[in-house]
């Protein structure tokens, strides 16, 4: 993990008050839109073969943990750690506490049933290690996650959380 180190000076003596540790990730979450989970290893033997695989057992759910504010998905990112990404293009509107599962597969975007599909049978979470981005319209980071099977998932259920 990244440390930013965070210095706080008394502006009329110029002296050091206090040095803290802060993870670089935590200056990350200033957006409404978080990584709430990730079913990274989908259930049973994966197969991204469009008409009989499981890609579509594979998904990230983003959540607007905005108490008040209404957010438009289209123009978000959502990147792995070698680059593959989806980009919401089309509006999906999150009311405050609302979210949406990004499924991998083909399916029908459902703003009722809180899902999109990636248009892409290939799986895009690594089984064993990776790295969640989700950046905003703007370019900026919205959130981060980097997770290992052996160290995030204790119950090996293939789903880990990250925010309530």
């Amino acid at each position: 993990m990244r440390i930013r180190l965070a210095a706080t000076t008394a502006a009329a003596t110029g002296t050091l008050i206090a040095l803290t540790a802060v993870p670089a990730e935590a200056a990350e979450y200033t957006s409404a839109l978080k990584v709430r989970g990730v079913q990274y290893d989908a259930p049973g033997s994966d197969s991204n073969n469009c008409a009989t695989g499981n890609t579509d057992e594979e998904y990230l759910t983003v959540k607007n943990y905005s108490s008040t504010k209404t957010v438009n998905l289209k123009g978000y990112l959502v990147e792995d750690a070698v680059g593959n990404f989806f980009e919401f293009t089309a509006n999906h509107y999150l009311q405050p506490g609302d979210y949406v599962k990004l499924r991998g597969g083909h399916g029908s975007d459902s703003d009722a049933k809180n899902v999109v599909y990636r248009d892409n049978c290939n799986f895009i979470w690594n089984n064993d290690k990776d790295t969640i981005y989700l950046y905003k319209p703007s370019g900026s980071r919205a959130d981060v996650h980097s997770y290992t099977k052996s160290g995030s998932d204790p119950d090996r259920n293939g789903y880990i959380k990250f925010h309530s």
